[in-house]
């Protein structure tokens, strides 16, 4: 099974994936390091908490929604 990168795990999260670098730069670099060292369902388990409040901060519009701004 090919493990997937960074960018491609946020989306799957639907945090954009921009935004969350730009508004965050320094808790995203962490996060990119810890989320290469582990099984991506490992890194779910350790930052659920976490990851949900990214997500609120950082939603993933949908394209049709992207497009319009």
């Amino acid at each position: 099974m090919e493990q997937i990168n960074w960018q491609e795990y946020l989306a799957q999260k639907k945090i954009d994936a921009r935004a969350y670098q730009k508004g965050s730069p320094q808790q995203y670099a962490d996060f990119e390091r810890q989320f290469m060292q582990m099984h991506p369902d490992s890194f779910t388990a350790h930052k659920l908490f976490l990851i949900n409040d990214i997500r609120r901060s950082y939603p993933l519009l949908p394209i049709s929604e992207n497009k319009k701004s």
